[in-house]
């Protein structure tokens, strides 16, 4: 049995140690907000925050993720009032959706770490997240909001 804290909730887990996170999350305790998509750490779907950093669960075995803080897209806010979900929707960014829940919780570090970043900021953080609908302005403007929208703004 392995432990895990997802979304501040403790959770026994019954798999292999080297499972990857991805996996436990969807299969294992239903939270299937983060998205299979390349399964090698490429296309930013499956990112979740582990301490407060954002990792991609795909390569993110158990064992590593055992004893650790791990937030998924589901954790950001029990109501989708995160800035960040609020500025997705006010700025219509989802297109298919699919990659939307890695690139709000890259974007969910990135404002953590710059609370106002330049275009170029979110260009460089969000480089590894890949959006298959070309949606990159839309999510560009909607970290813009939420960085107005986190300092009480707009």
């Amino acid at each position: 049995m392995v432990t895990l804290t997802v979304n501040q909730k403790e959770y026994q887990v019954d798999a292999s140690p080297d499972m990857p996170l991805l996996w436990v999350l969807r299969d294992i305790l239903g939270l299937t907000g983060t998205k299979f998509g390349c399964g090698m750490a490429l296309c930013g779907a499956c990112t979740v925050h582990l301490n407060g950093e954002a990792v991609r669960s795909c390569v993110t075995l158990l064992n590593r993720a055992a004893g650790q803080q791990i937030i998924t897209i589901e954790g950001l806010s029990p109501d989708n009032s995160h800035p960040l979900q609020r500025a997705w929707i006010q700025a219509d960014v989802p297109q298919c959706g699919y990659c939307q829940s890695g690139q709000i919780m890259s974007a969910a570090v990135l404002l953590r770490e710059n609370p106002h970043p330049t275009d170029k900021d979110i260009d460089d953080a969000m480089t590894g997240n890949i959006c298959r609908c070309g949606t990159y302005p839309r999510i560009r403007k909607a970290i813009h909001l939420a960085a107005q929208l986190q300092e009480g703004g707009v």
